[in-house]
């Protein structure tokens, strides 16, 4: 006779990141197809998807737009500018929809940007649950723990971006 396991339900982080990576499959940009849940009180209140703003076209159609940026210590990074990150459409969309987000906890795919971290903190979102840290994230960071904004990393693996898309 063979025991059966318990059942262990997954705990909110969890099942909001399950949640997160399933909304990540309507990314339209194959250089990161990342998901967004903005919950509060194990309710979730709006997604988001990477995606090209509603009417233009998108990567997966069209490739990307690459932008070139110098930063402070005089590297250069290119990055694709044709869409909208997930954190900004599911930050818009509970605007859009009337949806107070304040005091709320966003899970995504990696440590948001630094134009993310920004309008995270400025909506009153008090934690922010990764799967994995971004390679430029510490800007964000920082930004989060000066505004008492909680950072949860849940693997401290880096996402890499191949750098154009020959790479």
């Amino acid at each position: 006779m063979t025991e059966e396991k318990k059942y262990i339900r997954p705990t909110w982080d969890e099942y909001f990141m399950e949640v997160m990576n399933a909304v990540s499959k309507r990314a339209t940009c194959d250089r990161g197809r990342s998901g967004c849940v903005i919950a509060r009180k194990g309710q979730i209140l709006t997604t988001g998807y990477v995606g090209s703003p509603i009417g233009l076209p998108h990567c997966d159609d069209v490739g990307h737009q690459f932008k070139k940026m110098l930063h402070e210590d005089g590297s250069i990074s290119e990055h694709c500018v044709r869409t909208v990150h997930a954190e900004q459409n599911a930050i818009c969309q509970a605007a859009k929809l009337g949806i107070s987000i304040d005091g709320a906890t966003l899970y995504c795919r990696m440590t948001p940007c630094r134009t993310c971290a920004m309008l995270i903190i400025n909506s009153g979102i008090k934690r922010v649950v990764v799967e994995r840290k971004y390679q430029r994230g510490q800007e964000s960071e920082d930004m989060f723990r000066q505004a008492g904004v909680e950072l949860v990393i849940i693997n401290n693996e880096v996402q890499k971006y191949k750098i154009k898309d020959t790479d």
